[in-house]
């Protein structure tokens, strides 16, 4: 299996650093953002990796991670030719790389407790379809939001950002997906942001019956803020084999 990292977007929300660099290459304990979700998937046997990121910051990228010798992985980099055009759109981007494999992707400013090894392994045994990561927060209608069925054993609906709480699992930065993610995508329609949504896509397996769900037991952090930036430096440091872990 592979793994692709999302790792472009403006970072508005952490101005004024990202007026100088991508959000992704900010520290997170001693270590840059991207390392993290990097050793996620080498921790789990994915070494084969590829960042898409912006035309901007593709160059910081490569300076600081190389071919990704340092971090015992292959990086392979592509640019997102569509500023702006959300993450769905940065996801196609990697169509040549993945080829008919299935992979994991990760938006870069997802930090997390949980290892990836079993889930991966699990997925590998899946003939086919998308994994989902849920996990349960106090605010789920910051992120799209996942509505269980009674017995919590299966998705019954996903939904971006509403204005109440309609569950409190929300869906985070942490998918699985088949080669058919790439169709599902090109059917889409940007949405009223006029960006091609991740949530729709996952919309596309549900409908079909071909969407799956784990839930994080571990701290999760979207790290796209300067409060949630300083919640996973803290959380980051206060883990006792951090250091051992890169």
């Amino acid at each position: 299996m592979k793994g692709v990292i999302l790792a472009g977007g403006s970072g508005s929300r952490l101005d004024p650093f990202t007026k100088v660099m991508n959000k992704h290459l900010l520290p997170v304990g001693r270590y840059p953002m991207i390392y993290w979700t990097i050793k996620k998937l080498s921790n789990a046997g994915i070494k084969d990796i590829m960042i898409v990121t912006n035309k901007e910051h593709i160059g910081s990228f490569k300076s600081m991670l190389g071919n990704g010798d340092i971090l015992n992985v292959s990086l392979q980099y592509e640019v997102q030719k569509k500023d702006g055009g959300g993450a769905a759109d940065a996801l196609l981007c990697s169509c040549r790389f993945v080829q008919n494999e299935k992979f994991v992707v990760l938006l870069g400013d997802n930090i997390f407790e949980d290892s990836l090894v079993s889930f991966v392994n699990e997925y590998k045994k899946q003939s086919s379809g998308a994994r989902v990561f849920l996990k349960k927060v106090k605010d789920p209608e910051r992120y799209g939001v996942a509505v269980l069925n009674q017995d919590g054993s299966q998705i019954e609906s996903i939904h971006e950002k509403p204005q109440c709480a309609l569950s409190p699992y929300c869906v985070t930065g942490i998918y699985m997906y088949d080669s058919l993610v790439f169709n599902y995508i090109k059917k889409l329609r940007p949405s009223d942001r006029n960006e091609l949504e991740i949530t729709d896509v996952n919309k596309m397996y549900l409908a079909n019956s071909r969407l799956y769900f784990d839930i994080l037991e571990g701290w999760w952090v979207d790290a796209g803020t300067h409060e949630s930036l300083f919640q996973a430096n803290q959380l980051v440091n206060g883990m006792t084999d951090w250091e051992a872990d890169l």
